[in-house]
């Protein structure tokens, strides 16, 4: 342990103590002050731990705490990022926080969400003995740049951790690539054809060519956005059969999924205490992990049924007639999000929040690929739109040209006018907020009708 270490820890605690006290959250800027001090701090208290890392474009969050219920019922010492923090910074505060003065980890094990681009720095420091991928879809084009950018990025931060095992989505082809060219032993998980019923042809796809040889894929079946059965009738690349195998999808609730999982010849009846597709793919790829842990599936399906939805994920709050929220960053994620909302039985207001700050992405073109027009379908259900956010004339202008009658469209940027009105409202509401936009309505809602902060 040398002094700039444990100045650099003392640094870490004393600004979270003081972020928290003035409730600014403080789930980033003291390790990014810690780092400056000593700049290996992370590696020194990542060696402690064993980690599971889970990185990829859409479900790192919910995959975080799908593991992280595994860890706590199987009682084990755990620290994790639970905030999102899942920037250099945001991690290195969580493990100082987990740690005493002179550097000594106080956890057995970590569950840590690392952002895509972020993961080349941060995977050579964290060493995990675990990685999921979940999967790769266009996000965020003035960060990260195109999908195969987000891809080399994730090779890349790969190469620095050779020993860590990787669980794979066989159904993304993007995703599935990277066991090509890595010597890390690969777990794959994914849905299988006949669990659900399969779509024609992709709604969006982001990878309509081989990545090997570019010719156009053809599916057996597809899930949803390019996730399915691809293969190239050319080259021969295609999708890996998986260990961890969602076989059924018996029944798909408002409120849940109950499933049937094939995990290495071990079949498992699962509940999972989240709605729709992508959130079935965010179980299988948990379960996955937990195992590669060596723990049980029969301990991880448990998990699936009692885990606690991350910050804006699906999230529930006693507002109005019952409210969830639910973060949309890009087309693949909001047109599940959409695809929900068609199973909606019930009449409800939806609420769209559209920011194009740094942390959501500048360029919001991408609401003009979502199949918003999918709202259209809602006629007789969907009594009233409301949109907010720094965008919301934009978004505005999208809802209308996908055939929603601008007579139930009102526009109002006001959050706490927004909410105040929606505590009058008796039918359901669903919020579908971009990132600042939901981490500001959601602190606005959390004021008018009580829950957590976003790092508790």
């Amino acid at each position: 342990m040398t002094i700039r270490a444990f100045f650099a820890i003392l640094l870490c605690k004393l600004l979270r103590f003081v972020s928290r006290v003035l409730h600014r959250g403080g789930t980033a800027m003291p390790g990014r002050y810690a780092l400056k001090l000593c700049p290996n701090l992370l590696e020194r208290l990542a060696k402690q731990v064993k980690t599971v890392a889970i990185t990829g474009t859409n479900g790192k969050t919910t995959s975080a705490r799908m593991i992280e219920e595994a860890f706590r019922e199987q009682g084990l010492s755990y620290l994790t990022n639970r905030s999102g923090a899942n920037l250099i910074d945001g991690i290195t505060t969580e493990f100082v926080m987990n740690s005493s003065l002179l550097g000594r980890v106080k956890k057995d094990y970590a569950v840590i969400e690392c952002d895509e681009a972020a993961a080349r720095k941060v995977f050579p420091r964290l060493r995990p003995q675990v990685v999921v991928v979940t999967n790769l879809f266009r996000d965020q084009l003035d960060r990260y740049g195109e999908v195969t950018h987000t891809l080399e990025n994730i090779r890349e931060a790969l190469r620095g951790a050779p020993e860590a095992k990787l669980c794979l989505n066989a159904d993304c082809s993007l995703t599935a690539s990277l066991a090509g060219d890595l010597p890390n032993p690969v777990r794959w998980f994914g849905v299988e054809q006949g669990a659900a019923p399969s779509r024609a042809k992709p709604e969006i796809s982001d990878a309509t060519h081989c990545i090997r040889c570019k010719t156009e894929y053809e599916y057996d079946y597809i899930s949803y956005g390019h996730l399915g059965g691809f293969r190239c009738p050319k080259c021969g690349y295609r999708r890996h059969s998986a260990d961890c195998a969602v076989t059924d999808i018996v029944e798909q609730r408002p409120d849940g999924s109950e499933l049937v999982m094939n995990v290495r010849g071990e079949k498992l009846l699962v509940t999972v205490n989240l709605p729709a597709m992508y959130n079935i793919y965010n179980a299988a790829g948990a379960v996955a992990a937990v195992t590669e842990m060596g723990f049980p599936a029969q301990a991880a399906a448990e998990a699936l049924r009692s885990f606690r939805c991350g910050f804006g994920r699906m999230e529930r709050f006693d507002l109005a007639g019952g409210t969830r929220m639910m973060l949309v960053k890009n087309p693949a994620g909001c047109n599940q999000v959409i695809e929900y909302l068609q199973n909606f039985k019930e009449k409800f207001v939806l609420v769209i929040c559209l920011n194009d700050r740094a942390a959501d992405g500048r360029d919001v073109s991408w609401i003009w690929d979502a199949d918003f027009e999918g709202l259209s379908a809602l006629a007789g259900r969907l009594t009233q739109v409301i949109v907010s956010g720094d965008r919301a004339e934009d978004m505005r202008v999208r809802i209308k040209y996908a055939g929603v009658d601008d007579a139930f469209i009102r526009v109002e940027r006001d959050y706490e006018t927004l909410v105040r009105e929606l505590e009058k409202e008796t039918r359901p509401v669903c919020m579908m907020p971009t990132y600042t936009a939901m981490l500001e309505l959601r602190q606005t809602v959390i004021r008018h009708c009580g829950g957590e902060d976003f790092w508790e």
